[in-house]
């Protein structure tokens, strides 16, 4: 089985921080599945329009993660978290 790894954008870094401490685990507990799988976008959305084109969207509740997924390096890019409603603005 492949092992993804998660790299953090530094304004997603920010966001995460800034987060109680019972969202921040239920996000940390769904990234430690979501490397574990062989392919990450089956737990996710392909986003669309000129803004988010090739960018994955994944749900955990009322927060967002906006992530790249890099096939060739194994690598979940993660841009940004929030909450849905301010994600896409």
């Amino acid at each position: 089985m492949s092992k993804w790894q998660v790299k953090l954008k530094g304004s997603a870094a920010k966001s995460l921080k800034s987060l109680d401490t019972g969202t921040k685990q239920r996000i940390g507990r769904f990234i430690d599945r979501l490397i574990e799988t062989d392919n990450p976008r089956s737990h996710g959305k392909a986003l669309q329009g000129k803004r988010y084109t090739g960018l994955w969207r994944y749900r955990i509740g009322d927060y967002r993660l906006v992530c790249q997924v890099k096939d060739s390096e194994l690598i979940i890019l993660l841009l940004e978290i929030g909450h849905r409603k301010d994600i896409y603005k």
